[in-house]
């Protein structure tokens, strides 16, 4: 294997062989249900959801979207971008053998396609995992404020110290990984921001609820396309009365955002 080959596998973080979360995108383009898609790729129907959610949070758009209803009694469908990233798998997986040529071609579509390989292929505890850019930055003499652009017009506030602004050379524009844990979030309702000390307040609303013996798991959609996972105490959800459609308010502390960059 040449060089360049190896250089290229590392970047992809893939040899050419199937890709869980491009498998499970296949299965769903091909069947329209997470269920099936879920036991044709080996994964639970709950880890299936997990995935999806992370893909959605990760791409630039969602590529995977509820349908409720219809002829066909609703379903799970790839939006036109979910179409369009399995297209250009299909692009990097044929032209794997000759990739420097296809780079040179189209660099730009390339360079996006591998991004989002590579994002789909890292594996980290935090249940929340968005990607964004860089909209500002507020230097302090040990502290930085860091205000991240998601998608859909939503936006995350980090607290870091500027050692680590300077490590991760961080600007505005610059593209990152953002990572919050699920027992971070915190959940309200009737939330007025201005009363809050905690500089991330995302109103969405609820998608679904994981129940569990002490604590249940609360999943948010976002009106800009991403989720909010949460996981507060089963009596919480049930004093805020949480059930799917409900408009809620994610909760979480600025010092709680961790920030990556690949």
């Amino acid at each position: 294997m040449s060089q360049i080959s190896k250089t290229l596998q590392h970047v992809l973080g893939w040899s050419g062989g199937e890709n869980p979360a491009i498998r499970l995108l296949e299965s769903i383009a091909s069947c329209g249900s997470i269920n099936r898609a879920a036991k044709e790729v080996g994964l639970s129907y709950k880890a299936a959801w997990e995935k999806i959610e992370n893909l959605n949070n990760l791409s630039e758009k969602p590529l995977i979207i509820r349908q409720v209803g219809g002829s066909g009694g609703g379903g799970t469908v790839l939006t036109e971008e979910g179409r369009e990233l399995l297209q250009k798998v299909a692009v990097l997986r044929r032209e794997f053998a000759a990739f420097v040529g296809f780079f040179g071609e189209r660099p730009e579509e390339a360079l996006n396609a591998l991004k989002m390989l590579r994002r789909f292929e890292m594996k980290v505890s935090a249940r929340n995992v968005w990607a964004g850019a860089v909209a500002q930055i507020e230097k302090g003499a040990v502290n930085s404020v860091v205000t991240v652009a998601l998608k859909g017009g939503d936006t995350v506030v980090s607290v870091i110290t500027e050692g680590s602004v300077i490590r991760l050379g961080l600007e505005p524009g610059t593209e990152v990984l953002v990572m919050v844990k699920a027992p971070s979030v915190m959940l309200g309702r009737d939330i007025k921001r201005e009363s809050l000390s905690a500089r991330n307040v995302l109103m969405g609303r609820v998608a679904r609820i994981v129940p569990g013996v002490v604590n249940d798991e609360v999943i948010i959609d976002l009106p800009g396309g991403s989720t909010v996972t949460a996981i507060n105490t089963s009596e919480s959800v049930r004093r805020l009365n949480l059930v799917p459609g409900v408009e809620v308010a994610a909760i979480f502390k600025a010092s709680s955002v961790l920030l990556a960059v690949v």
